[in-house]
């Protein structure tokens, strides 16, 4: 579920606070494939079912860095902030890969605002971001992001 808020004043009252669960994804060979292509990175663990099937993880894999990508449209569907010019991606305070995402399997984002504070023109907004993965108990990333919006 969505959280709106109106301009800055909405996001600062949300410091501190969980936004809920998003949505589940589902990766696919075909998403993982695409990233690949992206990216230039076609090692096997990601690209080779066959190959991957006989590797350490049972299949193939998703990209850690696909993983991380994927916060973007699902931290979407848990936060809205309205009556602001922009929001931008300010960088990243610590990324772990806990567990491998199979192809196939489901993930999904917990986020939570850490802090939201004043900077030249608007804030900084500090999230916590705990990718799941359907049925399994490790995440599959714990990130600590920094965002900054403008008015």
């Amino acid at each position: 579920m969505t959280t709106t808020v109106q301009g800055i004043d909405g996001l600062k009252a949300l410091a501190g606070h969980d936004l809920g669960v998003s949505e589940w994804l589902e990766i696919t060979q075909e998403r993982v494939n695409t990233f690949a292509d992206a990216t230039g990175d076609h090692q096997w663990i990601h690209v080779d079912p066959g190959r991957a099937a006989q590797g350490p993880f049972g299949g193939p894999i998703a990209h850690g860095y696909l993983t991380l990508s994927l916060v973007i449209p699902l931290f979407a569907e848990l936060l809205k902030v309205e009556g602001i010019s922009m929001g931008v991606n300010y960088g990243l305070e610590k990324v772990r890969f806990p567990h491998p995402v199979r192809v196939g399997s489901r993930i999904r984002l917990a986020a939570t605002v850490v802090s939201v504070d004043d900077v030249p023109g608007g804030t900084q907004s500090t999230f916590d971001f705990t990718v799941q993965i359907d049925g399994v108990d490790k995440p599959a990333c714990v990130a600590r992001t920094v965002y900054r919006q403008y008015v």
